[in-house]
């Protein structure tokens, strides 16, 4: 309970932090909302008149406590660039887009990556353990975003697997939504497959030397059982932790790649937003980002727990 306690005040005192740095940092970028929106030529008394109805005359740190607090119920404001429309609003309509393409992107990691890792593992030295090196090294070298846009020729426009820019919402067809996210979802997961592999395999190799292995051997069982039932979960404790570093990568690379596939999720709403310099969108999704990427690390951490009871006795 001490280890999950801490872990918690962990999140909060850094979701606390980046939302300082992120509005403070918002406040001083040059630009401003108000002419932006009425353009160069507008009257000073007009910039003014607009700076005072969106607060921007006010001190950073009273509008930065009065959206922290509107923050914590989840009041993000209105956006510039939709007419005043809620900015929870638009969060609520994207992040269903993202959080499918996320789970997708990471599910289709872990049902490849374990059994290839434990796979070149098994064949070391063999002409399996070989090709698939090479596969991942080619692969870890490949950017997402250049993955999709060949995925996007090859299976879109060559083959007419899906059409691009053919998205739908899942809120209109879920089935949909979700037959068009797998190609954005293999663009994301092909280098983090490569990677996991990669690291599964050497976690494996450096754990088939020890004492209980030999063991487990000597009793007879048989050498797939012995990498499932006694190598794997070993080799796995740093794996989990590297894990947590892929998500965030999956998370921060989805705003490439739907910008790629013209997937409507909030990684596109964040690009839109900067470019209109919608101010409110962007503080936002900058805070969804960091609270799903703090989160994730916190719930590998508790799973790290669970794993490796050691880290509970330390």
């Amino acid at each position: 309970m001490k280890y999950i306690l801490k872990k918690s005040f962990t999140l909060i005192i850094t979701l606390l932090l980046v939302s300082m740095v992120t509005f403070g940092a918002f406040s001083i970028i040059p630009g401003n909302i108000a002419i932006t929106r009425l353009g160069q030529n507008a009257t000073p008394e007009r910039i003014a008149a607009l700076e005072a109805e969106l607060g921007l005359d006010r001190p950073v740190a009273e509008r930065y406590v009065d959206w922290l607090l509107n923050a914590i119920r989840g009041d993000f404001g209105e956006s510039y660039q939709y007419s005043g429309v809620p900015v929870s609003d638009l969060l609520l309509e994207r992040l269903p887009v993202t959080a499918i393409l996320t789970a997708m992107s990471l599910i289709l990691i872990l049902v490849i990556s374990i059994p290839l890792g434990l796979l070149a593992a098994r064949k070391e030295g063999s002409v399996i353990d070989t090709a698939v090196n090479l596969l991942t090294q080619v692969t870890m070298a490949i950017p997402a975003f250049f993955l999709g846009m060949l995925i996007t020729f090859v299976f879109g426009l060559v083959l007419k697997w899906f059409q691009p820019g053919k998205f739908v919402m899942p809120q209109e067809d879920l089935a949909g939504c979700v037959i068009y996210l797998i190609f954005p979802a293999i663009a994301i997961a092909l280098p983090k497959i490569a990677m996991v592999v990669k690291f599964l395999r050497n976690s494996v190799l450096s754990e088939v030397g020890k004492d209980y292995v030999w063991t487990a051997r000597s009793k007879g069982n048989r050498e797939g059982r012995v990498l499932v039932s006694h190598v794997l979960r070993n080799a796995m404790i740093p794996v989990i932790t590297f894990i947590a570093i892929v998500v965030a990568e999956i998370i921060a690379n989805s705003i490439v790649v739907e910008q790629v596939f013209s997937v409507n999720g909030v990684g596109r709403l964040l690009v839109t937003a900067i470019s209109n310099r919608d101010y409110p969108i962007v503080q936002a999704v900058v805070m969804y980002i960091t609270a799903a990427v703090v989160l994730i690390n916190f719930i590998i951490d508790i799973l790290y727990q669970v794993v490796d009871p050691r880290v509970r006795t330390e």
